[in-house]
């Protein structure tokens, strides 16, 4: 059973993983919106459609801290299968600045 993170900006982020809504979670980010992976800035246009888009991810939240913006999640897509994550957020006036993920 997926938790659902009480940081709305951060809940319809994980609403527009799960539910393929490219455009919604594009909408979420300002636009100079940045990521990192396992600590590296990565290209968020590139990496969004590949790991999340391209290949059907999914996340399913585990648990939630710091108001709702760090998660562990469950994160399955086509190309590596399930693994553990986490996910940090920097959200302000209700969009996302910058997201970082990895393996947790």
């Amino acid at each position: 059973m997926s938790v659902t993170p009480e940081d709305q900006t951060v809940a319809a982020f994980v609403s527009a993983i799960n539910g393929g809504d490219r455009d919604a979670l594009f909408a979420l980010l300002t636009p100079d919106a940045t990521m990192s992976d396992d600590g590296s800035e990565r290209d968020l246009t590139a990496w969004v459609d590949k790991e999340i888009f391209s290949a059907d991810g999914r996340m399913d939240v585990e648990t939630v801290s710091d108001g709702g913006r760090a998660l562990k999640a469950t994160f399955t897509n086509a190309t590596y299968g399930t693994m553990r994550t986490r996910w940090a957020f920097t959200v302000s006036d209700g969009r996302i600045s910058h997201f970082e993920t990895g393996q947790a």
